[in-house]
């Protein structure tokens, strides 16, 4: 029986005349934390949001738990993938507590459930429910506005976790922070899966159990951070590593 969480096979899309990804397959264990390093236009946000199907793919199959997305009703897919944004997207009139009810609200749940829920997802990301609450977002930082995010999108109890480079937009020191916790996280949410898009290679080596290097809608490298380093596969990794090894000598330099 297969542990697959997310599979594609052979998947393509196209924008236009252009294509930005071509006869694209590999394979998402469940619980492993995955991150999609690439620069812009590599295909990464694409793939990611063919899983949900935000994208529709043009070819191939994609397969979450095993079952072809294609069979599974929409809003029912939805619901079982949580979502997390570069920009939140928190509704400016509800209170932090209302704003990860959100789903739960729409699924019927009873309020006593819900409020649990709320309680222990603020608690897991750093934001006391009685502290924080009955806030509004405007009331938070950025950082924290981010945890909310994360918190709202794990409200539903989803396996599947899609987070499209939601550090992107926070400073150097929260943005660390920030990646600690989301690597606690899913280290306490046993058994779920987590795939992050970075164009942060610091990121994606720190966070990623694997790291899948896409390029001009291609995987280049799909292996384990360790693997990666110790044995590059293609010269586009090579030059991502080398920029790493440019920065180190930098900061000797500097010392």
């Amino acid at each position: 029986m297969s542990n697959s969480a997310v599979k594609f096979k052979n998947v393509e899309k196209k924008f236009a005349a252009e294509t930005i990804i071509e006869k694209l397959s590999f394979e998402v264990e469940d619980g492993e934390f995955i991150t999609i390093l690439g620069s812009s236009g590599s295909g990464k946000t694409t793939t990611l949001k063919m899983i949900n199907r935000l994208v529709e793919p043009d070819g191939g199959t994609i397969e979450v738990n095993g079952q072809s997305i294609e069979q599974i009703d929409l809003i029912e897919l939805r619901r079982n993938i949580g979502y997390v944004v570069q920009q939140i997207g928190l509704f400016p009139h509800l209170t932090i507590e209302k704003n990860i009810a959100t789903v739960p609200e729409l699924l019927g749940w009873d309020k006593e459930k819900i409020l649990v829920r709320v309680k222990e997802l603020m608690e897991l990301v750093k934001l006391p429910y009685e502290q924080y609450g009955k806030r509004h977002p405007k009331q938070l930082s950025g950082g924290q506005q981010q945890r909310v995010g994360v918190a709202r999108a794990l409200a539903a109890n989803p396996q599947i976790m899609l987070l499209d480079e939601p550090f992107g937009a926070v400073d150097a020191i929260t943005r660390k922070e920030l990646q600690k916790q989301i690597k606690s996280i899913h280290k306490e949410l046993s058994g779920k899966t987590f795939l992050f898009v970075t164009h942060d290679i610091n990121e994606a080596f720190y966070l990623g159990d694997k790291v899948m290097i896409m390029n001009n809608g291609e995987i280049s490298q799909y292996d384990t951070p360790k693997n990666i380093v110790t044995n590059p596969k293609t010269d586009f990794v090579k030059e991502l590593l080398d920029t790493i090894y440019e920065e180190e000598a930098l900061w000797r330099e500097l010392k």
